[in-house]
């Protein structure tokens, strides 16, 4: 666990209830592995899938281990994302299990932390896996919306979300009586209530053949596709402005940083944003980003660098 004290599970016992539950009712079983050792105890009790963690992927050399544990296998490996946004250390987890001769693999997008609280335990920031999901589209991709969430009442939203951008599966946490689950209580859901989801959820056709269809989509794409132009020249514009301030600060050798103007700012655009049926998070992460980009710029005329 993150914490020392937590539940950590009941240990190599575990395997042999899940070994049970597999020859009672055929079903496949499934355990994370953060070591070799796990590993060695999972094929030895013929765990079907074998998933590493978040805390695992950050580390490429367990995560070496573990491929070279598994190399000759069979097993379906999945891999969830790391706990901090890295595509690069995501994917690199996910090449070292290929070069390993491990052909079955998936990823389980899980979230990621951040410094800023929202309404989830992990942010999803949904433009990582499907960034992906572009560079490998024949790669499965499962949402864990339990760990994304932390509570059980958007886990459905969550659900949607993920059939609506093309994700192949999900892993959903359960538990008979979630008020007395010994870890992540919260976030947990009665089998009842994944079945009541699952019968909810809307699978979308991927694509439409209607001529109607795919003009309107194709005129309102052109008009997306202008707009995105738009907001790169304004962008560009404001860098150009930055960079005078940029010369002007330098003159007077003030500071690049001002925190009373930039609170300001940031208090204006949200209230500004929110006007305009835009959520107080993507405008804070949105100007932050530009922001930053607008320190470099002035960082650069006072380096005199051009």
């Amino acid at each position: 666990r993150t914490r020392p004290g937590n539940f950590e599970g009941v240990g190599a016992l575990g395997l042999k209830w899940l070994q049970k539950a597999k020859e009672e009712t055929g079903m496949l079983t499934t355990t994370e592995v953060a070591n070799p050792n796990h590993v060695d105890l999972a094929l030895k009790h013929d765990v079907d899938i074998l998933w590493i963690g978040a805390r695992t992927t950050v580390s490429p050399f367990i995560v070496q281990e573990i491929a070279e544990a598994l190399k000759g296998t069979d097993k379906i490996v999945l891999v969830k994302n790391p706990v901090n946004p890295d595509l690069s250390l995501w994917l690199g987890a996910v090449e070292r299990l290929h070069t390993a001769d491990i052909n079955k693999l998936g990823v389980i997008h899980r979230g990621f932390s951040a410094y800023e609280k929202t309404k989830y335990r992990n942010n999803p920031e949904w433009q990582i896996p499907i960034e992906l999901q572009n560079k490998f589209p024949d790669l499965p991709l499962i949402l864990d919306p339990s760990h994304i969430a932390g509570r059980r009442d958007i886990i459905f939203d969550l659900c949607q979300t993920a059939l609506d951008l093309n994700y192949d599966g999900l892993m959903v946490e359960t538990h008979h009586t979630p008020g007395k689950a010994w870890s992540d209580a919260a976030q947990q859901i009665t089998p009842d209530t994944l079945v009541k989801i699952m019968e909810d959820l809307k699978v979308r056709k991927e694509i439409s053949a209607s001529e109607e269809f795919q003009n309107k989509l194709t005129t309102l794409r052109s008009k997306i596709d202008i707009t995105d132009s738009q907001i790169l020249e304004i962008l560009s514009k404001r860098m150009k402005i930055a960079e005078e301030i940029g010369q002007v600060k330098k003159e007077q050798n003030v500071a690049i940083l001002q925190t009373k103007r930039w609170n300001e700012i940031l208090g204006k655009m949200v209230l500004e944003g929110e006007e305009k049926g835009l959520s107080e998070e993507f405008v804070l992460r949105m100007f932050k980003a530009i922001h930053q980009e607008s320190i470099n710029h002035q960082q650069k005329i006072l380096d005199g660098i051009r």
